[in-house]
């Protein structure tokens, strides 16, 4: 699950991961007792430390190198100020130029389709790079 959460003037959330440093939006994986949506709102506040209601599912992307498939909602926050955990070094509300400039083109295309109301999109990539 990933989550595309912004704030009102655009600023997308984003976080800093703790293992390898790269700037990803927020998200991870659904337990077994619960629906990807619930599963997007824990990974968030978990995370960053912010409270988000996912909107709509915006796309579907595949890492073709590790075969795994990830949902992604477009969320806005409801309270709380991101905040570092033990998955995020950091965490930030980002402006989309600093997304554009911070991550790769696998995690900025699922902030950038979430801005699109044409999707949802279904996409492959290798980790980095669209394919």
């Amino acid at each position: 699950m990933t989550a595309a959460v912004f704030r009102p003037d655009g600023r997308v959330l984003a976080i800093k991961r703790a293992d390898d440093g790269s700037w990803v939006p927020p998200g991870g994986v659904v337990e077994l007792d619960e629906t990807p949506e619930d599963a997007v709102i824990r990974e968030v506040l978990e995370e960053t430390h912010v409270r988000i209601e996912p909107e709509i599912l915006t796309g579907v992307y595949k890492n073709m190198k590790l075969g795994v498939v990830s949902l992604t909602f477009r969320c806005h926050a409801i309270s709380g100020e991101p905040e570092p955990s033990d998955e995020a070094r950091e965490s930030a509300w980002l402006t989309i130029e600093q997304a554009r400039e911070r991550m790769s083109e696998a995690r900025l295309i699922r902030v950038l389709d979430a801005l699109r109301s044409d999707g949802p999109f279904v996409r492959a990539h290798d980790g980095t790079h669209l394919l």
